[in-house]
């Protein structure tokens, strides 16, 4: 993967955004940066998924930290990855985390899993709870996923959440589904191949041939 500037400028970039808003620790260099090592192959394995242009250089997978998105994704693998390190410790990873909520305005903890393969656009406003989530999950602004009395969703490969969009409580979403902007999902099952409008439990729901959401994913995903 080629990365924009050198891993030590990244580092000391994120070594600085911590503590000029928060606090960053001596002590705490070798858990960043392995933190750092584990974050940037989470995010060349995603990013070798994504076709857009600011994905690719030459050909090669491409990681630019002054792309926010792009950025917003590291910075959530590094968090989980520092959660994974170091499970008993979690202020560096809530400090990561923190870090991610203020310079890119969403809310992912540290602890949801997100698959290894996902991706956002403009996400600004969205709250993405501990869903159980595919490969392949996208979502925009103002979306959220959360519990309905403490029970979370399931949701497919190969899901995105447009404008707006809400999934909560024991919602189970199939493979390859859209939920149009302001859909509001809750504790129902969504079928395969479908796009999804309304507010439940008055959902409008169009089927669509698989084809139709799968012609650019990879082989084993369509």
């Amino acid at each position: 993967m080629i990365i924009e500037i050198p891993k030590t400028e990244l580092f000391d970039l994120v070594a600085r955004q911590l503590g000029s808003l928060f606090l960053f620790h001596s002590e705490e260099r070798v858990l960043l940066e392995q933190g750092v090592e584990s974050a940037l192959k989470r995010c060349e394995h995603c990013f070798a998924h994504e076709s857009s242009r600011y994905y690719r250089r030459g050909g090669e997978v491409y990681f630019n930290p002054f792309q926010s998105s792009q950025y917003a994704i590291f910075l959530y693998y590094l968090s989980n990855s520092i959660f994974r390190l170091r499970e008993s410790v979690g202020t560096l990873a809530d400090r990561v985390y923190y870090l991610n909520k203020a310079l890119n305005g969403f809310d992912l903890f540290y602890e949801v899993e997100m698959p290894d393969v996902f991706f956002l656009d403009h996400p600004v406003g969205s709250v993405i709870g501990r869903g159980r989530f595919g490969n392949f999950f996208r979502f925009s602004q103002n979306c959220t996923v959360g519990n309905n009395k403490g029970i979370y969703p399931v949701i497919g490969v190969n899901v995105t959440m447009m404008s707006g969009a809400k999934i909560l409580g024991d919602c189970r979403i199939g493979d390859h589904v859209v939920l149009g902007a302001n859909a509001y999902v809750k504790d129902a099952v969504i079928p395969d191949c479908s796009i999804v409008f309304g507010s439940s439990p008055n959902l409008t729901i169009k089927t669509r041939e698989k084809s139709y959401f799968t012609a650019d994913l990879p082989p084993q995903y369509r």
